[in-house]
């Protein structure tokens, strides 16, 4: 009988890091579910028996190894972790608040290394495996009152280009999830139209393939908004900032 393979998924209590969780639960994996919120993970772990609950505060470097540990000891195998540990306050954003933006890059950006350090000389001395790093769209240019999440989104995904060039020299995966918006509760904050939002499910469906199916660095969805913001990534910034602008002006921002 095949051994079943074990994925560690931080930001697992809800959004896209519960409904990734399930997906892969219930595809035969061992889910090692991470997040604060030990409630939330305790109400997973009921939804499938594969769903392992491990408590953990990414902002925490020495908490991040110790639940790294603890992983491996119980499953002696890690095979694909994906962080996804973020948050994003609009509220705050919309006026410079230097309390909230160090907050949002200490989560975002710093939880999602400590998060990579704790496993980074497993995965180094195995040679094989996959990192995973959700970043988001609102990482491919500025967006207006997003400075702080658009900046550790940003800084994420050129990491993970970087990371890239080192772990597959070792036989280790990077890939970068990059999502337009999703229905979370995070998303749940903004107080503007979203276009061409999706579910948690349909984001949780589209990694799943990305993980298991593809081989591709960048996972990002849903394609007809992702090509449009990567056509935009190329414009000169003076007509950029002219389409956002009037964009605002369109719903009324």
């Amino acid at each position: 009988m095949e051994e079943k393979k074990i994925i560690w998924i931080t930001g697992a209590s809800s959004g896209i890091g519960k409904a990734l969780a399930i997906k892969f639960a219930e595809n035969g994996w061992i889910v090692a579910a991470s997040a604060r919120r030990e409630n939330l993970l305790n109400d997973l772990k009921k939804i499938n028996q594969n769903i392992y609950s491990f408590p953990l505060d990414v902002t925490e470097i020495e908490n991040c190894k110790l639940v790294a540990k603890k992983i491996l000891g119980q499953f002696n195998n890690i095979d694909i972790c994906v962080f996804g540990t973020g948050m994003h306050d609009p509220k705050s954003e919309k006026r410079f608040n230097l309390d909230k933006i160090r907050e949002i890059m200490e989560v975002n950006y710093f939880g999602t290394m400590n998060s990579i350090n704790s496993i980074y000389d497993y995965f180094s001395e195995r040679k094989n495996g996959q990192i995973s790093i959700i970043s988001s769209v609102a990482g491919y240019r500025g967006l207006p009152a997003a400075g702080a999440y658009c900046a550790s989104k940003a800084a994420l995904t050129s990491f993970a280009e970087s990371l890239n060039f080192d772990m597959r020299m070792k036989n280790v995966r990077v890939s970068l999830i990059s999502p337009g918006f999703i229905k979370t509760p995070m998303t749940d904050q903004n107080d503007f139209p979203m276009p061409m939002i999706k579910t948690s499910e349909f984001a949780a469906n589209e990694i799943f393939k990305g993980l298991t199916e593809k081989k591709s660095f960048e996972i990002h969805f849903p394609k007809a908004f992702t090509y449009f913001l990567k056509f935009l990534q190329i414009l000169p910034s003076s007509l950029y900032f002219k389409l956002v602008a009037k964009g605002m002006k369109k719903i009324d921002y």
